[in-house]
């Protein structure tokens, strides 16, 4: 688009910044809004796939996530009584060297907010958008507090899960509440675990427990892990009565050496309760509208795929704004460009979380006899690997994205890393 247009992006969560990045390298007028008195990451850790890799690097961010982040070469989960490995999936599976980066959110989020502010975007806070009027030749926001503001040519719904503005899209869904959440918490290393792998230990399929070393938070910090526990929000409230001791005993009853990460938690205020949802919008947009994120489609994490796919989304809309005429074509474009890979990963995502967090008690007896071994056997593990990496389906191209050989990519290792 050879115009320059007014743009407001809602949300300043990884995909609300990276659209914004995009947007006003491209020349265009951008506006953020953010509900956040303070502009600020919501959650413990993620691993940034090759697909949110190329994004970042196509922003000239790599390095600075690289140099915070932790390397993950491996994926691995035991079940709990039996030691029997259950899942074991290897980058290096594939060719092209890849690996995950295991980041701790406000890394992520850091990124990108000190790259909106170098670019002079400017982050409006405690502001709740809940109305879009965008009959007229321009898209008007309206806050809860009945503010009107614009007019937009076009508007960026970034605004996560519970977005008030994807009910304007042209065929509004909502998510369906998942059975399974998780406690996660930020912790300090432990010693004795792999520094390069997400390790989980299963109990049938209604307990999981893992441990992630995510680098650290910033510059000047500890290296952290994400230490996570599956749980239904429905026995949250049976949970916080039995006490934090026996939450505690429980733990270590599923994995002794859990013991260094459960020895830092004293009380459940330093446990945060993650509840998933699953749905994908059939079209993620409206008019003057584009719905990215998790606003556009959410699942349980067993894949890892969420902030990758908000990365992705935000790189392609801005490629189809930036090649197209109009920002009616860029939002056909854009929904054309995301929809295979979409839809391909939300299945997948449907289909595998059963057998890992469900009440099912065949799922996970097929799982740890049957999909293991499997797993083993060519093509099994190229595809596992793929599945990880989010590159099933190719996600780059329509997106206006190359990926890069990562075999010229070394992460330093610091002294903590070395363990």
């Amino acid at each position: 688009m050879s115009k320059v247009i007014d743009i407001a992006v809602a949300g300043a969560g990884p995909a609300g910044l990276a659209s914004a990045l995009y947007f006003k390298r491209a020349g265009h007028q951008v506006a953020v809004f953010e509900r956040f008195a303070v502009p600020k990451p919501v959650g413990s850790g993620l691993i940034l796939q090759p697909t949110g890799l190329t994004v970042l690097a196509a922003l000239g961010l790599l390095e600075n996530i690289v140099a915070l982040g932790s390397r993950i070469d491996r994926l691995y989960g035991a079940d709990a009584a039996s030691g029997r490995t259950v899942l074991d999936v290897r980058y290096d599976a594939q060719t092209g060297g890849r690996f995950g980066i295991a980041v701790h959110r406000a890394a992520l989020f850091g990124v990108l907010f000190d790259a909106a502010r170098r670019a002079g975007i400017s982050v409006e806070t405690d502001v709740e958008l809940q109305e879009i009027d965008n009959s007229g030749d321009r898209a008007f926001l309206t806050d809860t507090t009945g503010r009107r503001i614009g007019g937009f040519d076009l508007v960026v719904d970034a605004t996560g899960s519970r977005s008030r503005l994807r009910r304007f899209a042209d065929a509004p869904s909502e998510p369906r509440p998942l059975p399974y959440g998780a406690f996660w918490a930020s912790l300090d290393w432990g010693d004795g675990f792999e520094p390069h792998a997400l390790t989980q230990r299963y109990d049938k399929s209604s307990v999981m427990v893992g441990v992630l070393p995510i680098g650290r938070p910033d510059h000047g910090g500890r290296e952290m892990a994400a230490f996570f526990w599956s749980l239904k929000p429905a026995d949250l409230d049976a949970v916080r009565t039995a006490g934090i001791e026996a939450w505690k005993e429980r733990v270590i009853s599923i994995w002794p050496e859990a013991a260094a990460f459960t020895s830092q938690i004293n009380d459940f205020e330093q446990l945060s309760l993650a509840r998933y949802g699953h749905h994908t919008l059939r079209r993620p947009a409206g008019r003057r509208l584009a719905v990215i994120g998790d606003a556009a489609h959410s699942t349980s994490p067993q894949l890892g795929q969420g902030a990758n796919m908000a990365l992705l989304d935000a790189a392609a809309l801005a490629h189809a704004v930036t090649t197209n005429a109009s920002v009616e074509d860029a939002l056909e474009a854009y929904c054309l460009a995301r929809r295979r890979h979409v839809r391909v990963f939300q299945a997948l995502s449907w289909m595998f979380t059963p057998f890992y967090q469900s009440d099912s008690r065949v799922l996970p007896f097929i799982r740890d006899r049957l999909v293991a071994t499997i797993a083993r056997v060519p093509p099994a593990p190229q595809l596992l690997a793929a599945m990880v990496a989010g590159t099933v389906v190719d996600p780059f191209a329509r997106a206006g994205l190359k990926e890069r050989d990562w075999t010229s990519v070394v992460q330093e290792p610091s002294a903590d890393r070395s363990r």
